[in-house]
C-alpha cells in the first residue's frame, strides 16, 4: 500500500495546459475517485500517476517517494484501462500472468498466484480460455486480475466500465467495493459517471477544466457543495438552480416579474439569501404543497422512472424548466396541471453570481 501526493503537479501538451498546478493527496488504503466531464483531464492525471503520460511541472510521489523520472514498471503502480487490453493470442492464465512473467518470476510461483487471484475473483474455470470466447465482464474481470496478480502498491483505473451495460456496471461494481475491503490497497478510480463516483468513492475529486473544483465524501460534495458546477454534476435527476435579486424592503427573492418567494418557504435566514443570485434546490426536496404555503407551476411533461416521477414544470417568467420528483409511481398528476410546490429540506443551497456557495 501506499500514500500519492501531487504536489503543484501541471501539465501542458505544446502551449495548451491540460492540468493547472494541482495539489492533493491520496491516502494510504484510501479508495479515491476522479469525476469530471470529458476532457477535464482526469485521465491525463491517471496516466501521469501510471508513469504513461510525463510532468510537466511539479512532483508526482508514491509512498513519499518522488517518481517523476521512474519508468512505469518502477512506480509499483498496476493500470486497468477502459478496453481492457488484453493479448488475444494468450488464454486468461496467461495475459494474467504476463507481467509476472516479464519481471523473470518462476512458472511455478507464476501459475500459482495467477490461480490464488483467479479463485478470488472467481473466474478459475476461464483460466484455458482466449479473450474471443469471454464476455465484456469476464473480459474486465481478466484485466483486473492482471493488475492484481502483481501486487501493486497502487491500483488505477480508467473508466474499467463504462463499455459494459447498466446491470453488469452495477454488479462490477460491488465487486471493486467488496475487492478494495479484502485487498486495502490504495486505489485511484476514474469515471465521468457521478453514480460511479458517488458509491465507490471514500473521497471525490471534482476535475473542470484541468483544475479540481472540490475534495470531499460523496455525502460532504452531495450535500454542502462548494460551487454551482459541482452541485450541478452531482445528482439525477440534475438539482434546480433558480436566478433570483433580492428584494430588501419587501424581504423576498425575485425569481421573475412574477415570481417572488419568501424566505420562509425555504427556512433560511434572510441575510443569507440576500448575498447570493442563486437558489440550488434538489427535485427529490421538493414536494407537492398546498395552495398558500407554495410556488406556482405547470407540468409541461412527466417521466415515469419506475419508482417515482420526474415531472418538468414551467415557472412564470423561468425560462428553464423546474423538476420536481413525485415518489409515487402512480401519481394523478397531469400534463397541463398546475401544482404548489414547497422545498422541504432545510439545507438549501445558495451561491453567489459567480457561483461560489453562499
Amino acid at each position: 500500500m501506499a500514500s500519492i501526493t501531487f504536489a503543484h503537479i501541471a501539465k501542458s501538451y505544446k502551449d495548451t495546459p491540460v492540468i493547472k498546478g494541482i495539489n492533493l493527496e491520496v491516502a494510504d488504503g484510501e479508495f479515491m475517485v476522479f469525476v469530471g466531464p470529458s476532457g477535464c483531464g482526469k485521465s491525463t492525471m491517471l496516466r501521469m500517476v501510471a508513469g504513461l503520460e510525463s510532468i510537466t511541472a511539479g512532483d508526482l510521489l508514491i509512498d513519499g517517494v518522488r517518481v517523476n523520472e521512474l519508468g512505469p514498471s518502477e512506480r509499483g503502480a498496476a493500470m486497468v484501462f477502459q478496453n481492457y487490453a488484453l493479448y488475444p493470442h494468450m488464454t486468461v492464465a496467461q495475459n494474467m500472468g504476463f507481467g509476472l512473467r516479464m519481471s523473470g518470476m518462476a512458472k511455478p510461483a507464476v501459475a500459482l498466484q495467477v490461480q490464488e487471484v483467479a479463485q478470488t475473483l472467481q473466474i478459475t474455470h476461464l483460466l484455458e480460455r482466449y479473450p474471443k470466447a469471454l464476455s465484456g465482464g469476464q473480459r474486465q474481470r481478466v484485466a483486473i486480475g492482471r493488475a492484481i496478480v502483481r501486487r501493486p502498491k497502487v491500483f488505477l483505473f480508467d473508466e474499467p466500465l463504462s463499455n459494459l451495460d447498466a446491470s453488469l456496471r452495477v454488479q462490477l461494481r460491488i465487486e471493486l467495493a467488496k475487492l478494495h475491503q479484502q485487498l486495502k490497497t490504495t486505489m485511484v478510480y476514474v469515471t465521468h459517471d457521478q453514480t460511479e463516483a458517488m458509491t465507490l468513492g471514500q473521497r471525490i475529486a471534482v476535475f473542470n477544466q484541468g483544475h479540481i473544483e472540490q475534495v470531499g465524501t460523496p455525502v460532504e460534495l452531495y450535500q454542502k457543495p462548494a460551487n454551482r458546477f459541482v452541485a450541478e454534476f452531482l445528482g439525477s435527476p440534475k438539482i434546480n438552480m433558480l436566478g433570483y435579486t433580492w428584494d430588501e424592503a419587501k424581504q423576498v427573492m425575485r425569481i421573475s416579474p412574477h415570481l417572488a418567494l419568501p424566505p420562509s418557504l425555504f427556512k433560511a435566514a434572510p441575510h443569507r439569501l440576500a448575498q447570493g443570485a442563486l437558489l440550488g434546490l434538489r427535485p427529490e426536496h421538493c414536494t407537492l404543497s398546498a395552495q398558500d404555503t407554495g410556488f406556482v407551476g405547470t407540468i409541461e411533461f412527466m417521466e415515469y422512472l419506475g419508482d417515482s416521477v420526474l415531472a418538468y414544470l414551467h415557472l412564470s417568467g423561468v425560462e428553464e424548466l423546474f423538476r420536481l420528483k413525485i415518489n409515487q409511481p402512480h401519481s394523478p398528476l397531469k400534463v397541463g396541471q398546475v401544482v404548489n410546490i414547497a422545498y422541504s429540506n432545510d439545507e438549501l443551497m445558495v451561491f453567489g453570481a459567480d457561483g461560489l456557495a453562499v
